[in-house]
């Protein structure tokens, strides 16, 4: 699943993928295509409230692409 929140300013990216999770069986992931420099910490920091695991994050073109697994 991807969750696109280019434009979208935090708390909006973190929101819309704890909102993505909740759709998602265990073991699978989340992508996250986001512009807002913030949004890198606080996907971190939500990942480690819910236990979830960043399985890998990427800087392209200038957008950051995070991949979360439940």
């Amino acid at each position: 699943m991807l969750v696109d929140t280019r434009g979208m300013r935090c708390p909006w990216p973190v929101i819309r993928l704890a909102r993505a999770m909740r759709s998602v069986a265990q073991g699978e992931a989340v992508r996250l295509l986001a512009d807002d420099p913030a949004a890198p910490g606080e996907v971190s920091a939500l990942v480690a409230e819910r236990g979830w695991t960043v399985d890998r994050t990427e800087v392209v073109d200038g957008l950051d692409w995070v991949i979360v697994k439940i």
